[in-house]
């Protein structure tokens, strides 16, 4: 059986995946993410993982303005991913899952466990999927992962639309599960780039 803490394990492999992908000359590509580059996706998703590890352990924030990343990576891309990974992965290692309210870094702020575990690979899935689809790769967010991260999103986009996520957009009538989600965080599942 498949758990919520497994989706986050799933969600991370699928963000080390793209981000090990990328080309020599991709680090500047525009991504889905409107007006980010790669770089600045990386960036960002590795600051939404510390955000969620700090929200529950108080431990270290973002190095990077998660909403205004820099573009200049000051690391290799795994030394820039890889302890955010791993703190958000200890600090939902602390958490039960019968709780009820568990810290999240973005309203409502508190979560159930399940919920609050895959908002944060919800988060990294979908930059994975920025990433990939920016550089030319494979989309890492299959139906199934998709269909599994859909009710933390249902709990996360309504109160952040306009400001974390766009306006949702009607799905093509054969939109598949990962296409629906991206519509629904107000991303165009067919971008290229």
């Amino acid at each position: 059986m498949t758990t919520t803490w497994d989706l986050l394990t799933e969600a991370h492999q699928a963000l080390r995946t793209a981000v090990m992908g990328i080309p020599a000359d991709g680090w500047g590509r525009p991504t889905p993410a409107e007006a980010w580059n790669v770089t600045q996706v990386l960036q960002h998703a590795a600051g939404d993982q510390r955000a969620y590890a700090s929200a529950l352990t108080g431990g270290p924030k973002p190095t990077e303005d998660p909403f205004a990343p820099s573009g200049e990576l000051g690391a290799t891309p795994a030394e820039v991913l890889e302890p955010a990974l791993a703190a958000t992965v200890a600090a939902f290692g602390t958490v039960d899952s019968p709780d009820t309210e568990v810290a999240v870094p973005l309203p409502p702020f508190k979560l159930p466990a399940g919920v609050a575990v895959a908002a944060a690979a919800l988060d990294a899935a979908v930059h994975a999927w920025d990433i990939a689809v920016a550089t030319g790769q494979l989309s890492p967010l299959s139906p199934g992962l998709a269909l599994a991260l859909r009710p933390a999103a249902d709990a996360l986009v309504e109160p952040l639309r306009g400001f974390a996520f766009g306006p949702a957009i009607e799905p093509a009538i054969d939109a598949d599960e990962a296409d629906s989600l991206l519509n629904f965080l107000g991303r165009r599942a067919d971008w290229k780039a």
